[in-house]
């Protein structure tokens, strides 16, 4: 591991006071810390609309044009954007050498739970509709959007479309009642995320809703009958919980099921690719496994 990368990376979250900020000024925040995609990057967009949530259709140079990852963006569902997230989901496309449909699904508080999954589910409704196959497209996404990614897949199979060919979570945010050990002894490792957050980010999203519903906390879904699942989490982070129970949960199921825990790394480390060298190997190596899938 890059020590100077990492401690670069913790010295920058930590200069910054996040916890007093609005979420206004976070989602502004959040925007002008995204890194940018290359200037040089050759990748082919289309802007769309779907179900009246904005939507980029991006294909990498040499992409398969008959494949397709659909990502979800991370931000605890109320925070996050094509823009914060374009380049992590261009560079898992670019890896797995397939196009991707990333969308703006509506945030809470204004839109709460059900919204996200209601748009994620009109997302793969419209890749199914352009004539994907299914088993040649792959769900993606980090943190919320993790959570997110196996809250589609049970509401497709409640809906009775078929599943994706696989599907890939960072950092999954999966139990959002956040009393789950690693919350708490975590928290002094762990520079991105914490209990006060995760809480707040719980309360404008279901409001007085029931936590433990499956499309909100897939932890506690059916996850019988899912394609394959890679999970990646860091050892120093307070979702580690999440992952390492939603995967026994997934294994226990049947599900063809990879956990990965990268010592060291903080969530959703593979944000931060462009100055850490832990986040573009773990992009490549996501990549990699998504085109074995797709190729089965």
């Amino acid at each position: 591991m890059s020590i100077q990368e990492m401690a670069a990376i913790r010295a920058a979250l930590a200069a910054t006071d996040r916890a007093s900020l609005s979420l206004e000024d976070t989602r502004a925040l959040y925007e002008t810390i995204a890194p940018p995609v290359d200037p040089d990057d050759r990748t082919g967009v289309e802007l769309l609309d779907i179900a009246g949530c904005p939507a980029e259709f991006a294909t990498p140079e040499g992409a398969a044009g008959d494949a397709a990852l659909l990502y979800l963006h991370g931000g605890g569902y109320c925070l996050g954007s094509l823009n914060t997230h374009r380049r992590l989901a261009w560079s898992i496309a670019r890896a797995a050498g397939i196009t991707s449909l990333a969308i703006d699904y509506r945030l809470a508080p204004e839109a709460p739970f059900p919204a996200a999954v209601d748009d994620a589910l009109a997302a793969y409704r419209h890749l199914l509709d352009k004539g994907f196959a299914p088993s040649r497209i792959v769900v993606a996404g980090d943190s919320a959007g993790g959570g997110l990614s196996l809250a589609l897949m049970l509401a497709a199979r409640d809906a009775g479309l078929p599943m994706p060919g696989a599907a890939f979570l960072i950092s999954p945010w999966v139990d959002l009642s956040n009393s789950l050990p690693t919350i708490d002894t975590k928290a002094a490792e762990d520079p991105m995320i914490s209990k006060a957050r995760l809480d707040g980010f719980t309360g404008a999203y279901m409001g007085a809703g029931d936590v433990r519903q499956p499309l909100a906390s897939p932890l506690h879904g059916d996850l019988a009958g899912l394609p394959p699942v890679l999970i990646h989490v860091g050892a120093a982070e307070c979702l580690l919980d999440d992952a390492v129970l939603v995967a026994g949960r997934l294994g226990a199921a049947g599900v063809d099921t990879r956990l990965e825990i990268w010592p060291d790394m903080i969530h959703v480390w593979h944000f931060f690719a462009p100055m850490l060298s832990e986040g573009r190997e773990a992009i490549a190596r996501a990549g990699g496994w998504i085109g074995e899938r797709l190729h089965q």
